[in-house]
């Protein structure tokens, strides 16, 4: 039978967005994004810092601490507080920008996603604030003293967590139905002394009309004491309902003109009025008299005991009521926590540890609080001011002019709602892979948005992400719409071919630009860039190589090959049912068999160190292959796949004309990449034959190269005792294993690939190895570690590098986590022992989370990986 959240779910697929109006979809951090800066040069970190935040209203979207807000973020709610010596009012999460730290931009603050359902009927955050002063300047000061080999200052560095002294403010949702939410606001007093707390839960409007999107202003006006009744022309009327507070605060989500432009304010009842009112005790009396605004908040002010705990209620409803709280109302947390655990006890694994259950549940958790709306309207964003700095050239002929197609306005899963509260398009595919599990629907339809008209530029290119859509990613949409469709099908029996038809159609366009625009030379060796990696090259591959030189390279080929590999796996699938499909399968086989020749004969491969490289060529001399062991020669084993007896039995016209072109091929002594087993029942379709296989698998489980405790690094630690150089021009390019945090500033320093583990590229070489197991079985076994003596065939690789990923998070027999680090000592103390955060990538040595701390877009992965390990693969 369907749990009710199932039956939910099942509902929601008849709308044409599968997804419920109110969900976590407002952003933790709107300030310092491309879509607020209106500089001439780009500088979007300095020209929105996080100081003016409070005072400066935003144009383009809005931010909050555990906050929701409808599909169109015209109403948002979220929760503000005050400790009583703070020199700001608690209103967003606290980070610094991309120059304030020594390793770039990083959220200072203790938040966990703790509970959520994909329709968002049950949600949890807990949020940790100290009692003592917030050390603002101190993280400043600290992190700009401190240089790039030193570890950025974390706020736990700071002591002020020490002895327990802080609140745990939990906030949860509970929706009696799709538009009548229940909130829940509980503050617990961590310390052993009593202390003071001011609560405002703070409901407010978009500010739409500041940006001539709306007719009619918004408005919140008074309904009863205990009542506000917020107006909006697009969304309706809803109403906040709450309990007896100390006082009820209006005011105007609209800029503090006199703070920004030194412009006095015509009306104290700007966006900070409460900040001044609580913080400075200004215009109080005003604020008490006005009874409408765009901004509203009741103040609650509570002194709890120590150990004790204080609960807040209100309910955001389009209903008109006259008990809004009837007895028993408490009921709605319980009953729909209950549904939370009836729906994930009936995906989850059976036959796993309470420990991993946690991991999973909260990776899922995370997950789905990562929906964020996300509106930017790249022409009009451009040639419109924001009313503090002029139209200027420096800004129309600047980052993303060349996008005026582009106008985004919708719920998308983002990397890390504060420091990458914008999507990028190879991040999004990963994140479909754990959305599948909960919700198909709508990880079906975040694949297709990013394909669609307004997205992709009309030459087929996917935009990358904000801070340069014209940056190019990896073109893995393709393979993750193929893992999506197939964990659909194996959750409910039934594939969408469907599905698989549109996103193909649109695939093929994209397909198309990388085959005309990235491959220069028209010799199937492609560049691609920096491809997402930030620093994994000696030098920056998205820029211009210095002279005139050309970067080929083997990671930008192998995507390739992956990718046409991908579009005929889904080809062949829906020529199952649709025979007009087979002549596509056909040229995305033959398309991949020449790209594999390209890799392997046009001298990307090094016979002596049995290991793929990029290739630097300028005419008129010998090309250079760039000698550094890393992800980029990892990359070929991406490319794998199998077609089964039966498929080429049922599609003859496919058949024959691949058993033509092989015969063609090897008649003429041209390469040829297949494998058969000796029963015929199975082809192997890769870019690296078995002994090349098997060199790069001794290098990649070698625990003094790739292999760490927590996983596959993503450089060779060999380059730690012998880094690599090269001279161009007479300017010297040098990398070196680098386990933790960038000490490099390419990419602005705050992502570092020269030696940590990054779990999507562990996820997918994990498929791939499980690919080629299920193919050679035990007729291919390798050493596992190298060196160590132990022989597995390849599927039990794949599980010891599952296993060793999954490690990462899991508790030892100490009760630490690889994760925290020197940090365990705070995830120990009593009531924080279940708290997992899912980081941006992972110290290569030791396993410590480092980069962003939300990264629960695709560190979620972790996620689909304990099921896999669980559900038969293990």
């Amino acid at each position: 039978m369907m749990t009710a959240e199932q039956q939910r779910l099942t509902d929601n697929l008849s709308k044409r967005v599968p997804m419920e109006q109110w969900g976590p979809y407002l952003s933790e951090r709107q300030w310092g994004t491309v879509r607020e800066d209106y500089s001439e040069f780009g500088d979007a970190w300095n020209y929105f810092p996080f100081d003016q935040a409070h005072y400066r209203a935003y144009l383009w979207g809005e931010d909050g601490i555990g906050g929701i807000s409808d599909y169109f973020q015209n109403l948002c709610f979220s929760v503000a507080l005050w400790n009583r010596k703070d020199p700001i009012l608690k209103e967003r999460l606290f980070g610094l920008g991309n120059r304030l730290g020594n390793h770039g931009e990083d959220v200072k603050e203790l938040y966990y996603y703790m509970d959520n359902l994909p329709t968002h009927y049950y949600m949890e955050y807990l949020y940790k604030y100290p009692q003592r002063e917030f050390p603002y300047e101190e993280i400043k000061t600290e992190n700009q003293r401190r240089s790039r080999t030193e570890p950025e200052y974390e706020i736990l560095d700071t002591g002020i967590f020490n002895d327990n002294e802080y609140f745990d403010v939990t906030i949860t949702y509970a929706k009696q139905d799709s538009q009548d939410i229940f909130i829940k606001i509980n503050i617990r007093n961590r310390y052993t002394k009593s202390a003071g707390i001011t609560v405002l839960p703070t409901l407010w409007f978009y500010n739409r009309a500041s940006n001539q999107n709306l007719t009619e202003k918004p408005v919140i006006t008074e309904y009863n004491k205990t009542a506000v009744k917020a107006a909006h022309q697009r969304l309706g009327t809803y109403y906040l309902y709450f309990q007896q507070p100390r006082a009820t605060f209006y005011t105007e989500n609209e800029t503090n003109t006199e703070k920004v432009l030194g412009i006095p304010n015509a009306t104290p009842f700007v966006k900070d009025a409460f900040h001044d009112a609580i913080i400075h005790k200004k215009s109080v009396k005003e604020l008490r008299k006005k009874k409408s605004g765009t901004k509203f908040a009741p103040v609650y002010d509570y002194t709890i005991a120590g150990g004790e705990s204080k609960s807040i209620y209100l309910r955001l409803t389009n209903k008109e009521l006259n008990n809004s709280f009837e007895g028993g109302f408490e009921n709605i947390f319980p009953q729909r926590k209950a549904e939370a655990d009836e729906f994930y006890n009936a995906i989850l694994p059976k036959n796993i540890s309470s420990e991993l259950r946690n991991i999973q549940r909260l990776a899922f958790s995370g997950i789905l609080w990562s929906k964020q709306y996300y509106h930017y309207d790249v022409e009009r964003w451009l040639t419109t001011s924001d009313g503090i700095t002029p139209v200027n050239q420096g800004k129309l002929n600047g980052r993303n002019h060349e996008w005026k197609h582009l106008k985004n306005q919708h719920i998308i899963l983002m990397p890390d709602k504060w420091e990458y509260p914008w999507y990028a398009a190879w991040d999004l595919a990963f994140h479909c892979i754990p959305m599948a599990m909960l919700d198909p629907g709508f990880a079906k339809h975040q694949l297709l948005l990013i394909m669609r008209e307004w997205y992709m530029k009309p030459d087929g290119q996917l935009p990358a992400y904000e801070w340069h859509f014209s940056d190019v990613n990896p073109p893995v949409q393709a393979w993750a719409a193929l893992q999506v469709y197939r964990i659909e099908k194996s959750m409910s029996g039934v594939g969408d071919i469907n599905f698989l038809k549109r996103i193909f159609h649109k695939l093929v366009i994209n397909f198309t630009w990388w085959i005309n625009r990235k491959d220069a030379s028209g010799n199937n060796i492609f560049q691609g860039g920096f491809l997402g990696l930030d620093n994994i090259g000696v030098f920056n591959r998205s820029i211009e190589i210095p002279g005139n030189h050309r970067l080929e390279q083997a990671d930008g080929t192998s995507w390739m090959g992956m990718y046409a590999l991908n579009m005929m796996d889904m080809a062949l699938e829906i020529a199952m049912v649709d025979e007009t499909f087979e002549d596509a399968a056909t040229k995305f086989f033959e398309h991949f068999v020449l790209i594999a020749e390209a890799l392997n004969q046009h001298g990307l491969w090094n016979d002596t160190d049995k290991f793929f490289y990029d290739i630097l060529s300028l005419a008129g001399t010998n090309p250079i292959q760039l000698q550094i062991q890393s992800i980029v020669g990892i990359t070929t084993l991406f490319a794998v796949s199998t077609i089964q007896k039966q498929v080429r039995d049922k599609l003859a016209d496919f058949k024959k004309r691949t058993t033509w072109f092989e015969n063609y091929r090897k008649k003429n002594d041209r390469f040829w990449p297949n494998e058969e087993r000796d029963d015929r029942e199975r082809i192997l379709l890769s870019l690296v034959q078995q002994e090349r296989l098997k060199s790069i698998l001794q290098h990649l489980l070698d625990e003094e190269e790739f292999l760490s405790p927590g996983g596959i690094r993503a450089l060779s630690k060999y380059h730690e005792k012998n880094p690599y150089g090269v001279t161009i021009d007479n300017i010297e390019y040098k990398i070196q294993y680098d386990p933790g945090d960038a000490t490099s500033n390419l990419f602005g320093g705050n992502s570092n690939w020269r030696g940590p583990v990054w779990i999507p590229i562990n996820y997918i070489l994990i498929q791939s190895i499980r690919k080629y197991g299920e193919f050679y079985g035990d007729d291919l076994l390798v050493e596992c570690p190298t060196g160590s003596g132990i022989q597995m065939n390849l599927q039990q690789v794949a599980n010891e590098l599952t296993r060793r990923v999954i490690c990462l998070f899991e508790k030892d027999q100490e009760g630490n986590r690889k994760i925290f680090g020197k940090d365990n000592w705070f995830y120990q103390q009593p009531g924080n022992e279940n708290l997992v955060l899912f980081y941006e990538y992972f110290h290569g040595d030791n396993g410590y989370g480092l980069g962003a701390s939300h990264q629960t877009g695709w560190t979620s992965l972790v996620a689909r990986l304990i099921s896999e390990l669980n559900n038969g693969n293990g």
